[in-house]
């Protein structure tokens, strides 16, 4: 398909019959960075965001062309062409809002999606517009933008009528969107739903956390209860639904951490790490303190593997702490080499739980950790024990 290049932005983009791409409506907010501005001087981040900005609406009217040298004004419309993700990381550059968004809630307001949906011979809004339609009244959902085989069309958006094998693009609640499809009679297309992100929750949910942060830093409480209490008002604020953090909680993870940590506690309850460390201690008596110092290394990082790192550290500082004492040296290296040793558990998924986390995402099996993770703590042996004698000298 031969570029248009010259349509009136600046941009060089398909012909008029891409296909896929709608046209949606944004409005200008009061607060927006564009007002006072030319339409033609936000070609560039148009252009960045690979959006075509077609015109501009005032008072209910789109004066003729691609109105370039109109100057922006509080409540006027901007026509962009665009895909779906492309619109809506356009209006949050922006600083715009999708026409009526203001009415989908604010801070309390729930999540937003956008979602794709064909529109067959005998649905209900065929022949008719969102404005007869009241779907944003009836249904709290918003006709975000259309897509008519790639045609561009004068109408606004809520004006428009529409006809058999149209897209439309509906923003709104997930769940109200749902409903609406159903009750407009078209058909959602498949993995074309997008997650709207909502710019004005921001703020508040950085405020929310940096508070959360500060009120662990400073001592007030511990940080797994201010962070617990932050995603609690992310729910009760709707930043976040309930559900959605239900479906993010890996619980496979929870359980196996749960179990992991009295596993430990029982290894070293019932004497088996302090065989393991007197066994080591008997082998190596002849060795040069930095070569115990790095089997003590290696020591620690294989049970850190299988055990929790908290519990690793636990039962290998004693043991670190009396060997520097028959060795009669400092004990600074050893305690810090059970401290790096610890936290470098990368040769199995349940050594740490970031190890777990990604297992499941990531595709990874057992057997995939060993290949990356040997090489890699290999390396740390070699750069920390010459590094931990240099700042902490025997």
């Amino acid at each position: 398909m031969a570029p248009d290049t010259d349509n009136g932005t600046g941009r060089c983009r398909g012909g008029a019959d891409e296909p896929g791409l709608f046209v949606a409506e944004a409005g200008v907010k009061e607060n927006s960075k564009a007002i006072g501005k030319p339409v033609d001087e936000l070609y560039p981040l148009a252009e960045e965001h690979d959006v075509a900005i077609l015109g501009l609406v005032r008072r209910g009217k789109r004066p003729p062309g691609f109105a370039a040298s109109e100057e922006i004004r509080k409540s006027d419309h901007l026509v962009l062409e665009g895909e779906p993700k492309a619109i809506e990381a356009f209006i949050g550059a922006a600083e715009l809002n999708t026409s009526a968004s203001e009415k989908h809630g604010g801070i309390r307001g729930q999540s937003l999606v956008l979602v794709e949906a064909i529109v067959p011979d005998n649905a209900r809004m065929v022949g008719r517009t969102a404005l007869d339609l009241r779907l944003l009244y009836r249904r709290g959902v918003t006709l975000l933008g259309v897509s008519r085989q790639g045609k561009r069309f004068r109408e606004r958006v809520r004006k428009l009528t529409i006809k058999p094998g149209d897209v439309v693009l509906l923003l709104g609640p997930e769940s109200r969107v749902m409903d609406a499809t159903d009750w407009l009679g078209v058909l959602p297309l498949a993995d074309k739903r997008h997650t709207v992100i909502q710019r004005g929750k921001a703020f508040f949910a950085v405020a929310v956390f940096a508070a959360a942060v500060a009120s662990s830093v400073m001592g007030f409480v511990p940080l797994v209860v201010a962070l617990a209490a932050a995603v609690a008002i992310y729910c009760l604020f709707n930043v976040v639904a309930a559900r959605e953090v239900y479906e993010a909680v890996e619980w496979p993870v929870i359980v196996l951490l749960a179990s992991l940590i009295p596993l430990g506690l029982a290894l070293e309850t019932s004497g088996g790490t302090k065989l393991i460390a007197d066994s080591i201690l008997s082998l190596t008596g002849a060795l040069p303190a930095w070569a115990i110092l790095t089997i003590l290394m290696i020591v620690t990082m294989t049970l850190s593997d299988f055990l929790n790192n908290v519990a690793t550290a636990l039962i290998a500082a004693p043991v670190g702490l009396s060997i520097a004492q028959g060795l009669n040296v400092s004990p600074d290296p050893f305690l810090m080499a059970v401290a790096v040793a610890a936290s470098c558990a990368f040769l199995t998924p349940i050594g740490h739980k970031n190890n777990t986390i990604i297992m499941g995402p990531g595709g990874y099996r057992f057997g995939d950790y060993w290949r990356m993770g040997l090489p890699l703590e290999i390396i740390i042996v070699a750069v920390s024990v010459p590094a931990l004698l240099f700042f902490w000298p025997l």
